[in-house]
């Protein structure tokens, strides 16, 4: 009995001091313990994801891809296989598994291997969010006394949904749902059960099993979670054998991007940054949803990718890249690492010459695969001589191409082509009329070339561009779109350049007094001057300060009339937009709103809208356009409570859907310009495109942009041509009631001129020779991208705003007339302003505006 009694008593005493021992190490630990009830808030480092108004994922930022999921989307099998693998007890154990534990201390005493399973889910949870992965017995106690402390803070589903969502699953993915699209591009609820179970495998050894590094290892460790689903009676046999037998169909899916829009994801990236920080901004989840519309956007981007394309096509090829053999070709298998070294760009791929016969050329591309030139996509390679120089037109292929050349090739959609990367830049932006929305935007030809955004960020000469604006400065002071405006050349010039500036018509011709309607819509150079003179120089730059330019950038002399000031693509689509939505200065922005990784609403865009309020009309006059433009004016954020940042927008915040014309507490933009007068300019511009007059009757007259009624075909379009001084910059801009959009096309070395094509073909001058200008070289951009984004949509009806009256005029005087024949024609009027004389018969000319030599020019 005495040997009993000693064992009983060494039992209490070891207990004792195995209890004393824990109590010990608890307040030995307790000081540096966290607060696990911060699981509760914990915020899982998710990337930053831009996407488009319609929801098209545009970029991801951020290191770690994470894909938090809630615990009901998680598949049961899943569970099963993670629980299986990993925590067997984990729903009936207390944080610790004494099991687990005893079965650890066995197999380390009697093999003196450790056991993976002696760490529970939730002592798993404590080590990644708390601990260090060093292994000491100090780090372990912490461990275990955390995972205590985590079941009484956590339901199970909570901790087991922080496991699923925080492991570390390899290639950069964090959580169940990223690794399912990592390792398979799918949904978790697509996943099939070997899918399941080789996610299952994974925290244990992300890079040892990996499926994609280790595919063997992979596999056998998908197979062991399977078996231990058999022995847990979570699968069945059958099921069991299919399992195994399935081949591994793991591979890298890179973010699903489903629109490529780089540069306004960049502009988003950095709005994130400034606002939140780049820490917060990169690994807060935050999903940010832009204006863009993903069909509007892919329309611009292919209008301006062929549009750079026939420009470069017009002036020449530039020959070939690089010429990898002379006599003994090389190995096919060696030209394809050569030109795998070789990135493509916008579609314009690396390929080489292997032979050259009369009209065809044979090449082989990065794949390795041969193609075959026809004619038809070698015949426009006249040789590069300079902007303004091509060669004649090649007759053979071997004009062009000699095999053992590094060329580029491009589809462009019908046929294989000879190509090369375009020197030329260019950039569009489209807005809504109505708030600003950016609806498209496209900073340059290839954002792998150049990360410069020329929509915001380049200041280019507006050119003609400019004259809607001093045309509606001249029609707030008194002039309409009947006045006669001499078309004659400047006589005393404007010296305050320092040189006598004289400016002349393009080309140099002069037809006397001409209606506005038509300097508006040929953009006749000295009409333009002449109506600024009439307006005066002050009135005119405060009138264009109210279209949003900025006033440092307009230069106080009448080279304003002509375009001299440097302003971006963004800007001038911002003031033509006025023209659209009838007289407002609506700021454009491009973030719709922001949500976090579980898309609760952090902001919310409440813009400013084209409307005045509904109980009294805003006043036109602007005393001081210097001053800071009115807070109505900018697109304004609203978010929730700083109190709970998860909370959707309090009520007494504006509301998108509150955000409208017939709501007095509305975001109201400024009115910079009457209905009326918007609507006037709103006509001139037409003609720009549509011309006037009767063409049989010998009376019809072309606008510059003839062009766009060619190929659009309606005639709710309007927009103006815009060209500088040699060609160094070229625009179109331009609108319908449901668009306003913007083209720029010139090189980024200023000094460069666009040039001309120039060469002749039999005798006479090809169709696509001649000087570049706005209606050439931008035009057919814009025409492209507008025709295709109006088509299916309805043609506006011209509905002239209240205050407008028609009245006939007679087409040589702009005065009133009785006649009905080909020599007159309506035209629209702000009421009162109307002709008040009739013409008569031997009346040859009206009220005319011409130099007078005794004029103050410097008003």
């Amino acid at each position: 009995m005495k040997w009993f009694k000693r064992l009983l008593i060494a039992f209490f005493s070891l207990s004792l001091l195995g209890v004393g021992a824990i109590v010990a190490a608890y307040f030995y630990v307790l000081p540096s313990l966290p607060d696990v009830n911060s699981l509760k808030t914990v915020q899982l480092q998710t990337p930053l994801r831009i996407y488009s108004r319609d929801g098209k994922l545009i970029s991801q930022f951020g290191e770690k891809r994470r894909i938090p999921v809630e615990y009901e989307d998680v598949p049961v099998q899943l569970i099963n296989a993670v629980l299986d693998t990993e925590d067997a007890r984990f729903f009936e154990h207390n944080g610790i598994d004494p099991i687990g534990i005893i079965r650890a201390a066995l197999i380390l005493v009697t093999t003196g291997k450790k056991s993976q399973g002696a760490s529970t889910i939730t002592q798993q949870v404590a080590r990644g969010f708390f601990l260090s992965n060093e292994k000491t017995y100090i780090r372990k106690i912490k461990e275990i006394f955390l995972a205590l402390k985590i079941e009484k803070a956590l339901s199970k589903q909570e901790i087991l949904t922080l496991y699923l969502n925080r492991s570390f699953l390899g290639n950069r993915a964090y959580g169940v749902g990223a690794a399912s699209q990592v390792y398979y591009g799918k949904e978790l609820s697509q996943l099939t059960l070997p899918e399941m179970a080789m996610i299952a495998g994974l925290p244990q050894a992300p890079s040892a099993a990996n499926p994609i590094r280790n595919p063997e290892r992979a596999i056998s460790r998908r197979n062991w979670v399977l078996s231990r689903m058999l022995e847990k009676r979570n699968i069945t046999q059958a099921e069991y054998q299919v399992a195994i037998n399935s081949p591994l169909t793991a591979k890298y899916h890179g973010a699903e991007i489903d629109l490529y829009a780089p540069y306004i994801s960049e502009m988003a990236r950095d709005y994130m940054i400034q606002k939140y920080g780049e820490e917060a901004a990169y690994t807060n989840g935050y999903n940010v949803y832009t204006t863009i519309s993903s069909d509007l956007q892919l329309m611009a981007q292919e209008s301006l990718r062929d549009n750079i394309f026939a420009y470069d096509q017009r002036h020449g090829y530039r020959g070939a890249v690089a010429e990898l053999w002379t006599d003994t070709p090389i190995h096919n298998e060696d030209i394809v690492a050569i030109l795998k070294r070789t990135p493509s760009i916008q579609g314009i791929m690396p390929a080489a010459v292997i032979s050259v016969k009369d009209q065809q050329a044979q090449v082989i591309d990065e794949k390795g695969k041969l193609i075959t030139l026809e004619w038809k996509g070698l015949k426009w390679a006249r040789k590069f001589i300079s902007d303004k120089r091509q060669s004649l037109p090649p007759k053979l292929a071997t004009d062009i191409l000699t095999a053992g050349q590094q060329v580029w090739i491009r589809h462009n959609g019908k046929h294989w082509q000879l190509s090369q990367i375009p020197q030329v830049s260019s950039a569009t932006v489209s807005l809504a009329p109505h708030d600003g929305a950016i609806e498209t935007l496209v900073g340059g030809f290839s954002f792998s070339q150049s990360q410069f955004n020329r929509v915001t960020q380049a200041k280019r000469q507006l050119g003609s561009n400019i004259k809607p604006f001093i045309y509606a400065a001249a029609l707030e002071h008194g002039y309409t779109l009947a006045t006669l405006i001499n078309n004659a050349p400047i006589n005393k010039p404007d010296t305050r350049q320092g040189t006598a500036w004289r400016p002349k018509n393009s080309p140099d011709i002069y037809g006397g007094p001409t209606r506005l309607r038509i300097g508006l819509a040929q953009s006749i150079n000295v009409m333009s001057v002449r109506a600024m003179r009439h307006t005066g120089l002050d009135n005119t730059i405060n009138k264009l300060v109210q279209f949003g330019f900025d006033p440092s950038d307009l230069p106080r002399n009448e080279s304003l009339a002509l375009g001299s000031p440097s302003v971006t693509p963004l800007q001038v689509a911002t003031a033509f937009n006025t023209f659209a939505n009838g007289g407002y200065l609506v700021e454009p922005y491009f973030i719709d709103r922001v949500t976090d990784s579980y898309d609760n609403m952090i902001e919310q865009t409440i813009p400013a809208i084209a409307c005045s309020k509904p109980e009294a009309e805003e006043p036109i006059a602007i005393d001081d356009p210097f001053a800071a433009m009115a807070e109505e004016l900018t697109p304004q954020m609203v978010k929730p409570s700083a109190d709970n940042a998860h909370e959707t927008t309090e009520v007494n915040l504006m509301t998108v859907e509150q955000n409208i014309c017939t709501n007095p507490q509305a975001h109201f933009a400024k009115r910079v310009i009457s209905e009326q007068t918007a609507f006037l300019i709103t006509e001139a511009l037409k003609s720009v495109i549509w011309g006037g007059g009767d063409w049989s009757k010998g009376t019809g007259w072309n606008g510059t942009a003839w062009r766009a009624s060619k190929l659009i075909k309606r005639h709710d379009i309007a927009g103006k041509t815009g060209t500088t001084n040699e060609s160094r910059d070229t625009w179109f801009s331009g609108f319908n009631p449901t668009l306003t959009a913007t083209f720029w096309v010139g090189f980024d070395d200023h000094g460069r001129q666009l040039g001309r094509s120039s060469w002749m073909a039999n005798g006479e001058p090809d169709q696509i020779s001649g000087a570049e200008a706005g209606a050439k070289t931008a035009g057919p951009g814009w025409n492209d991208f507008m025709n295709k984004a109006l088509s299916g949509t309805p043609e506006a009806s011209v509905i002239p705003p209240k205050g407008i009256v028609s009245a006939r005029i007679d087409l040589a005087t702009g005065k009133l007339t009785r006649k009905t024949d080909y020599t007159t024609q309506f035209e629209y009027f702000v009421e009162g302003t109307e002709p008040k004389e009739y013409v008569t018969e031997t009346q040859q000319n009206g009220d005319i505006f011409i130099d007078n030599p005794a004029e103050d020019l410097f008003q």
